[in-house]
């Protein structure tokens, strides 16, 4: 049995093909398709099986696509209402892939369908636990209802008991979340690799004897998600359509001035530094890079299914239009270029400054305001003192709670309040880009407050988890 991973930072989140040399078996796949295919061709293997562990909330699947275009049988738990042909799977039931044997064992918490899958192949074991059983933690349990949430957190967990008891302690864990994904909850550990066994003895979902205190302290501890989620499910049971990755004709500088003018929304790619010196007037900051959390932001920030222009290099252009698609934002335009007014030269540029914490210090004015754009459970642990809240996700819908005067600005590392900046100076306010980040503040002299400041918590260990038996790639 060899395992390739298939990650997809972006998104936080993991694909996987196992296989014995000859076939495989395609664990959640990705919308975009074609670097699964492009991983069995490598390894020189036949995709002859294809499989959900759940109906996704973060994420446009590749599944049904994956499934047709390789005559793969489709496993999706029975119980999913879904309207596309699968090979309905139920809990208990074994299927063989070449010689390989999947067992699907019922994992209810993330989902109330939620299937894990323990493959064998007569030596060793690895179990591919999808939004259940993560490095450290578990998939959250409040993404289904709100009236679902506890006793989805109690389901969770008895399911990871479960799963642990089926498996073997040395079978190597393959989870689809916990890599920065939303949808993961609890203290992750951003371990690359572990066992089942190494779980048993660190992960909190499996160590705190206490079931009503774990449920309980799940559910304190979820924090805001994005709110593009709450397209992701429906899709996925309608059987969404492949993915377009081209790069389309880029859009004239009369058409991208008109848009601009309209109102649309212009969003460009550049870095951050390069939008606040110089940017079309009435365009949006989403740096593109590699750790950005890009597609989140850009998924969760702006009104849903509005058309969007990509500005920025073809290299940037192209792979943004790949990451949106996976959250189901297809074929936005693009204006293909790095120079604003190249790009539209009748219309107008704008600025703004953009300081660290010692300009804030320097410059910050009687009547300005240090807007945090932070979530809120971030602002509570600690912020700057006097600081007024409102996360990037909501400043759209509550731009009229931000005070009048000078803002400055500031998030977590920068890349939030970037987003920010160009969203308010967009409205018309006077911004300042505080690009720094917030672990620096304290040490700059800047005052904080906070229930951090008011009683330091110690720092919890996190266990490491030595690499598992797999030589996997990615």
């Amino acid at each position: 049995m060899d395992v390739i991973v298939i990650d997809t930072p972006q998104l936080g989140d993991r694909s996987y093909l196992v296989h014995d040399g000859t076939v495989g078996l395609v664990i959640d796949p990705q919308r975009d398709t074609d670097r699964v295919e492009a991983a069995a061709r490598e390894a020189g293997v036949t995709i002859t099986h294809v499989a959900e562990t759940h109906l996704h909330n973060d994420y446009i699947t590749g599944g049904p696509e994956l499934a047709k275009a390789h005559a793969a049988k489709y496993l999706v738990n029975a119980a999913d209402a879904v309207q596309f042909e699968r090979e309905a799977i139920t809990d208990g039931q074994a299927v063989r892939v070449g010689s390989l044997t999947v067992k699907a064992v019922a994992t209810p918490g993330h989902t109330h369908t939620h299937l894990s899958f323990i493959v064998d192949d007569g030596e060793q074991q690895a179990v591919f636990s999808g939004g259940s059983l993560l490095y450290g933690s578990v998939g959250r349990t409040d993404l289904v209802a709100e009236a679902d949430t506890v006793g989805l957190t109690h389901d969770q967990y008895a399911s990871v008991r479960r799963l642990v008891a089926e498996a073997r302690q040395d079978a190597a864990l393959f989870p689809t979340h916990g890599f920065g994904s939303f949808c993961s909850s609890g203290p992750a550990t951003g371990a690359a690799s572990s066992t089942v066994g190494e779980q048993v003895t660190a992960n909190h979902a499996l160590t705190d004897p206490d079931e009503d205190h774990f449920v309980q302290e799940l559910i304190a501890n979820l924090s805001a998600y994005p709110s593009y989620y709450a397209h992701m499910g429906a899709r996925n049971a309608k059987g969404p359509g492949p993915a377009d990755l081209t790069v389309p004709e880029s859009v004239d500088p009369a058409e991208l001035t008109r848009r601009l003018h309209d109102g649309e929304w212009v969003v460009d790619l550049r870095r951050r530094v390069a939008f606040a010196s110089n940017h079309l007037k009435g365009s949006v900051s989403f740096e593109y890079g590699r750790g950005s959390n890009f597609t989140t932001y850009v998924g969760w920030v702006l009104p849903w299914e509005r058309k969007l222009t990509l500005v920025g290099s073809h290299d940037d252009v192209e792979k943004a239009i790949r990451d949106l698609s996976r959250i189901g934002i297809d074929s936005p335009d693009a204006a293909v270029g790095t120079e604003p007014q190249a790009l539209a030269s009748d219309a107008a540029v704008a600025s703004y400054p953009r300081v660290g914490w010692d300009g804030l210090l320097a410059g910050r004015g009687e009547s300005d305001t240090v807007l945090d754009v932070r979530r809120a459970d971030e602002f509570t642990a600690s912020h700057v003192a006097g600081a007024v809240n409102v996360p990037v996700h909501q400043l759209l819908a509550r731009m009229d709670e931000v005070p009048a005067g000078r803002l400055w600005v500031h998030c977590g590392s920068g890349y939030r309040a970037g987003v920010a900046a160009s969203l308010l100076q967009r409205a018309g306010r006077d911004v300042v880009h505080l690009d720094a980040r917030f672990g620096d503040a304290d040490a700059a002299g800047v005052q904080l407050a906070g229930v951090q400041r008011e009683k330091a918590k110690p720092e919890k260990a996190q266990t490491g988890a030595r690499a598992a038996p797999f030589s996997g790639r990615v």
